[in-house]
């Protein structure tokens, strides 16, 4: 009888056992979420309160404003300026293709990185990332592990990602990464000469004491501090999974639907609304409070990086496109298009057109590993190979005062203020 109940119980344990293998991934993957969810409390939606300038303006001249627009994973062919746009050109950014068309175009525009952290060092900073030491992109506790078990899991084709565990262990902890405080950004030197600085949006410089937007010379900060770009089960959402992507995997697990304002990521609220929209709303506010004075905005989009997630009315407005995932980065590329003609309006609204430079760019080029094949052409290769499809970026400038339209450059570009 005793053996019976042994027998009973040795099999009920294999069957455990092959069951928790065959679901391994789905265990860890939530294991994941379970940690993220219970990591810090996000309270519910709160307005921010930006610093605002003076009633009336000063008189005399005063130095340009400066407003950078950057994108996330943007590919090279995802705007229509060039002659093509996403979905074979059933897309086209037409707020994107003004702002080029009435300032400077940089033909021969390449970022600093392949990948998104250092690439933005750089832009803040202008030094090469292995002048800062910042040459790698930090990512989450535990993502090399997670991604790597997902990948070698996976029936498609592609080789196991590679995973260097003892160089995961001997690097510093995740929140102890980022750019150090020594190197000098753009920011500090703009609020220095008088400038009021802001930034909105994605960072990855680091959160720790001395890293944060506050920290290196921003006077407020709007914080992505988690992911998703609305909760996944908002009635307004469409969702795309790509689901032979572990990165993809992993950040749909790990991500949330989170803002914190110049607390480097401590307190979060929930944004209020899709994030490439409600930043955009912010960036207006931040333009209208401050038009009396020299300001200095860094609107660092989150869009159109993964995972894929686009207003209804975005997905209903591009139309029939296939695939799906195509069909939602397609509408995602609209909003992004649609925050940047909301900035142009802004700044004609308040009579700051002309005394304001606006900068459009990308971090980087599109990654493969969205499934989607036309997004960096004509070039070759993606986000993290040294291809141009991973280095060349648009680049747009527009600045009336001292640019005229049409201009093309391919040298860099002589400014006298």
């Amino acid at each position: 009888m005793v053996r019976k109940w042994l027998l009973v119980v040795l099999a009920a344990c294999a069957l455990v056992i092959s069951l928790a293998w065959f679901y391994r991934i789905d265990l860890l993957l939530a294991l994941v979420r379970y940690q993220t969810e219970n990591a810090i409390a996000v309270a519910p939606y709160q307005p921010v309160e930006w610093s605002s300038g003076p009633v009336t303006a000063p008189e005399g001249e005063r130095p340009p404003n400066i407003i950078l627009i950057l994108a996330d994973d943007l590919g090279y062919n995802d705007i229509s300026t060039f002659g093509g746009g996403v979905a074979r050109g059933q897309v086209k950014t037409p707020a994107i293709d003004a702002l080029a068309a009435e300032g400077a175009v940089f033909e021969q525009s390449y970022a600093g990185n392949a990948t998104c952290a250092p690439s933005r060092a750089m832009i803040l900073t202008g030094r090469y990332p292995t002048r800062t030491g910042f040459e790698f992109t930090p990512t989450p506790s535990g993502m090399g592990t997670v991604f790597s078990m997902i990948s070698s899991s996976m029936d498609n084709g592609l080789p196991p990602a590679l995973f260097n565990e003892a160089a995961d262990q001997s690097a510093p902890a995740f929140e102890e990464q980022g750019l150090p405080s020594s190197e000098v950004t753009i920011a500090e030197v703009l609020k220095q000469a008088g400038y009021y600085t802001a930034h909105i949006g994605k960072w990855h410089l680091g959160r720790g004491q001395g890293f944060a937007p506050n920290d290196q010379g921003f006077d407020d900060s709007l914080l992505m501090a988690s992911g998703l770009f609305l909760p996944e089960d908002d009635p307004n959402v469409v969702n795309a999974r790509i689901d032979f992507d572990p990165i993809d995997q992993f950040l749909w697990a790990r991500m949330g639907f989170a803002a914190s304002f110049n607390n480097g990521g401590d307190q979060r609220f929930e944004p209020g609304g899709y994030l490439t929209d409600y930043w955009t709303d912010e960036a207006v506010r931040i333009i209208r409070q401050n038009r009396n004075r020299p300001f200095f905005l860094y609107l660092a989009h989150w869009g159109v990086h993964t995972p894929l997630q686009a207003t209804r009315e975005d997905y209903e407005a591009v139309g029939d496109i296939k695939p799906h995932r195509l069909r939602v980065y397609a509408a995602m590329i609209r909003a992004l298009d649609r925050s940047v003609s909301r900035i142009t309006a802004a700044l004609e609204a308040e009579g700051l057109s002309d005394n304001t430079i606006v900068m459009f760019s990308s971090d980087n080029g599109a990654p493969g590993y969205i499934g989607l094949e036309d997004v960096n052409a004509p070039y070759r290769g993606w986000k993290l190979t040294n291809f141009e499809g991973g280095l060349r970026v648009p680049l747009f400038v527009k600045w009336p005062a001292a640019i005229s339209a049409g201009t093309r450059v391919n040298t860099p570009l002589p400014i006298s203020m």
